[in-house]
């Protein structure tokens, strides 16, 4: 499976793909070769020797707009779904329903799959190992009380917070 890496207002990003949808992406690292080892790690990837397809490259032109602030809503994108579980699909599903400028609680995604808020950490668990932070918008779930908690992406929560407020969600703070 190929993927590309391209420039972005955040740094450069990297995308992998199959025939069936994204099987990754990598948000921003401290280095282009932490990027890559770490995409190819997750996806299962090698650098592209050919320009990606149509669908990949519109993909990439959304993200590079979302993040330059002219907010892009990714939920219809397709994903390859066979990369994580069927709860970690529920899970991402919810977590794509959740509108730029929003956010919501682990726990509130675990009710809203009827779990309650005991399965608030299974949840957590879930969106630690998301294969496509950004498109499926795990910055976009908080604590309970409304913290900035994990973040496993690079950058870690002052990523999360700096995709918050690009999209204009409303942050406390101490």
């Amino acid at each position: 499976m190929p993927h590309t890496f391209f420039p972005t207002a955040f740094g450069t990003c990297g995308i992998a793909w199959n025939e069936t949808g994204l099987t990754g992406f990598q948000l921003p690292e401290e280095s282009a070769a932490l990027g890559e080892q770490h995409l190819a790690k997750k996806a299962h990837s090698v650098l592209a020797t050919e320009p990606p397809p149509d669908w990949v490259q519109r993909v990439i032109e959304r993200v590079q707009q979302h993040l330059e602030g002219n907010l892009q809503d990714f939920s219809g994108t397709v994903l390859d779904w066979s990369r994580v579980t069927d709860f970690q699909e529920a899970v991402y599903l919810q977590a794509q329903a959740i509108k730029p400028g929003y956010k919501t609680s682990y726990g509130e995604i675990a009710k809203l799959m009827a779990l309650g808020n005991e399965a608030a950490r299974a949840v957590g668990v879930a969106l630690a190992t998301n294969p496509w932070p950004l498109i499926v918008p795990c910055h976009r779930v908080v604590s309970a009380g409304d913290k900035m908690t994990g973040f496993s992406a690079p950058g870690g929560v002052r990523t999360k917070t700096r995709l918050l407020t690009l999209e204009g969600a409303e942050l406390l703070s101490e």
